[in-house]
């Protein structure tokens, strides 16, 4: 397993203690939540920069790194729902827009496409990340002051323009006979 691939599982394996801090909710627990997250936020940068540049590109690493993107950001964001600092009809746009592109993605493997990341989904995982951190490490909810608001916006609407794009850009994998 090379070094890419080994920094997506680290991510992975952040995951439940950061959920596991959130849960405790206290001053100290949530700082090691948000250095945590931010840690494995990093991976996510290293891993493909690790790959590209030294053509360690796997089919593995192709789907362990969103796997590993998708599990953070929405395990932390759930966490950050039973805290009181994120709206559930955030999750709920980030995890149906999630699901859809994942859909599109499954029916264009069938018909032999890959459907590459593009640069708005990557500006929205970007953007979810920092806006996560800041409120973990701020204990500050998502709309309670001018910047949580205006990151949970960006966010949000990230989010939805990045799924668009996914299926305006990809609407040949679903007009296939």
């Amino acid at each position: 397993m090379n070094l890419p691939n080994k920094l997506s599982i680290a991510r992975v394996l952040c995951i439940p203690a950061i959920a596991v801090l959130l849960y405790v909710n206290n001053d100290a627990c949530r700082l090691s939540a948000g250095i945590l997250f931010i840690l494995a936020s990093l991976t996510d940068l290293l891993d493909g920069h690790i790959a590209r540049k030294y053509n360690l590109v796997t089919d593995f690493g192709k789907f362990i790194d969103p796997v590993a993107d998708k599990l953070l950001v929405l395990t932390t964001l759930v966490m950050l729902v039973r805290c009181n600092l994120m709206e559930a009809w955030v999750v709920l746009v980030i995890l149906s827009r999630e699901l859809a592109v994942d859909g599109l993605r499954m029916v264009a493997v069938g018909q032999g496409k890959v459907i590459a990341a593009g640069k708005l989904g990557k500006w929205k995982t970007t953007f979810q990340m920092i806006t996560i951190t800041v409120i973990i490490l701020l204990n500050t909810a998502c709309f309670a002051t001018w910047y949580t608001g205006v990151l949970t916006g960006v966010s949000a609407a990230l989010t939805l323009l990045s799924g668009v794009d996914y299926f305006v850009r990809n609407k040949s994998v679903l007009a296939q006979k």
